[in-house]
């Protein structure tokens, strides 16, 4: 599998709770903190609901 490399870009506030808890589970703490995670079909499914909120690149 591959590598992500996931970085906040936007803010979670204002955003329903359920989007800012998906980015809690994905580790990022904080704008502009990325993390690399392996893209498992759960990360990927994870991305795509808050992908609005994030920057992905392959390592």
């Amino acid at each position: 599998m591959k590598k992500l490399k996931i970085k906040q870009v936007k803010s979670g506030i204002g955003q329903a709770k359920r989007q800012k808890l998906t980015i809690q589970a994905l580790g990022l703490k904080r704008m502009h903190h990325s993390i690399e995670v392996v893209g498992t079909p759960q990360i990927l499914g994870m991305i795509a609901k808050v992908n609005h909120l994030l920057q992905v690149e392959e390592v």
